[in-house]
């Protein structure tokens, strides 16, 4: 699905409904023991990271989210047990933490007792007005530092509804939010006509995979190979993680500067082809962006290395394919371009370098920080800079979204790096970037962009051309 922010995603006007975890949901998990299962490394990272910028005087929301439309006039209690069934199938979301001392300690609710409180909002005639409310309130519910951190809205027109549900980052991904849509669907038309869905309700717990990956990563020391890989990256980032490697406009040391969101088309069905076909020898399109970037980083910066994090999920098993979580990754990758001008050259590097270091995804980047002993205190909601890609075709659903009007939804806040997501599409290829709001930040990013957009058309010209 596109992703983009809030105010981008086609909100229409229309009489608001809201749903949160129940007064009687939120009793019960103040009354629950302790869940021996730990937080993922990644999401107390993440929550840390939080109280440690509000603890600096700086409220940064960071949470996620989805949008798409049910057709109507819709029953509006069918929709909330589709929700309701929904939020149990998948752990993490009954699943919280509590501070003791200070430890995160886990609690989780059984789906007995998970209910959803339903209120009329009011109704908002202007698009405008409601894009902000809807921010506010999801500013105020999904945050790291509170539970429950999720909310679920619709708002209601004679022609259907438009449902908006936002996610503190610890327990969904961009590939969880992917998935809703369909789910929620699926579970809506089987409550109107009587069926039972497809999709049982057992589903792997992401509480389960927290677990088994925090016992995993427990289990090594500094002396392990992936702690000395991650070190020698790092001792030639100058001792630090990559940021984006062009001028951002940023004072060092600074305020946390606000960001923006950039969030277009790159490329049309037939060019995303046909760059996909001109990759695949070398491993695809995300091989071509990255090897792209590479090029363009050297062209408007004179950087002879490129140096990254690459995002990957860490789904290994298929048992974790439908399960609600944030997993994720990331590969260390060093692409040399000093000499280099062809983008075949530059993917054969990249290439290299990502079969060399993913086996590192696995290994929680948290984790191996701590190893290090250096001092990362956490002062900004991204570690480093990303350039990410994913092909979404195959997602259950991905087919109606265009009709859905789907959107993966990010919030743009604070942040002093760049994150950028590419996302093939039934239509072609999608881009969305959030960067810091400098002049220069937005000059620069504009150029990257442009420059990728030649890069991928270039190489569909002579694809095409080659093929008629």
């Amino acid at each position: 699905m596109r992703i983009t922010d809030i105010q981008r995603c086609e909100a229409r006007p229309g009489r608001l409904v809201e749903w949160t975890l129940s007064p009687a949901t939120v009793a019960a998990a103040t009354a629950l023991p302790e869940d021996s299962r730990p937080p993922a490394y990644i999401q107390e990272s993440h929550i840390r990271t939080a109280k440690c910028v509000r603890e600096g005087g700086l409220f940064v929301p960071t949470w996620l989210g989805t949008t798409f439309d049910l057709p109507g006039p819709v029953d509006l209690d069918v929709l909330q047990e589709a929700l309701r069934a929904w939020t149990v199938r998948h752990e993490t979301l009954r699943s919280g933490f509590r501070w003791a001392g200070d430890e995160l300690r886990r609690f989780t609710l059984d789906a007995a007792d998970v209910t959803l409180h339903r209120e009329e909002a009011g109704d908002f005639p202007d698009a405008e007005e409601l894009v902000r409310h809807l921010q506010d309130r999801f500013d105020t519910v999904a945050d790291a530092l509170r539970w429950p951190n999720l909310i679920y809205t619709a708002v209601v027109r004679a022609d259907g509804v438009s449902v908006y549900m936002a996610f503190d980052h610890s327990n969904v991904d961009a590939y969880s939010l992917q998935r809703i849509p369909a789910e929620v669907q699926e579970l809506y038309t089987a409550g109107l006509t009587g069926a039972e869905p497809d999709r049982g309700e057992s589903v792997a717990s992401y509480v389960d995979f927290c677990q088994i990956e925090r016992a995993d990563a427990d289990g090594i020391d500094a002396r392990h190979a992936v702690v000395d890989r991650w070190r020698a990256f790092i001792r030639r980032c100058d001792g630090t993680l990559p940021s984006f490697p062009l001028d951002l406009g940023v004072e060092p040391g600074g305020p946390l500067p606000r960001q923006r969101m950039l969030s277009e088309p790159l490329a049309e069905a037939a060019e995303a082809a046909a760059f996909e076909a001109y990759c695949r020898p070398y491993g695809g399109s995300q091989v071509g962006l990255l090897a792209a970037t590479a090029l363009i980083v050297r062209e408007l910066g004179g950087q002879s290395v490129y140096r990254t994090v690459v995002p990957f999920h860490t789904r290994v098993r298929s048992r974790w394919s439908d399960s609600v979580g944030w997993y994720v990754g990331g590969a260390p990758i060093e692409v040399a371009v000093g000499r280099t001008t062809a983008l075949r050259d530059a993917m054969r590097t990249v290439r290299d370098e990502l079969r060399a270091n993913r086996p590192l995804t696995r290994m929680p980047l948290a984790r191996v920080l701590s190893l290090l002993g250096a001092d990362f205190r956490p002062t900004s909601p991204d570690l480093y800079s990303i350039v990410s890609y994913c092909d979404t075709r195959s997602m259950p659903g991905a087919e109606r979204w265009a009709e859905q009007r789907a959107h993966g939804l990010i919030r743009v806040s604070y942040g002093d790096q760049v994150c950028v997501w590419v996302n093939r599409l039934p239509e072609g290829l999608w881009l969305a970037s959030r960067y810091p709001d400098t002049e220069v930040a937005a000059k620069n990013l504009r150029l990257y962009v442009e420059r990728l957009r030649d890069h991928i058309a270039f190489v569909a010209r002579g694809s095409l051309t080659a093929v008629s």
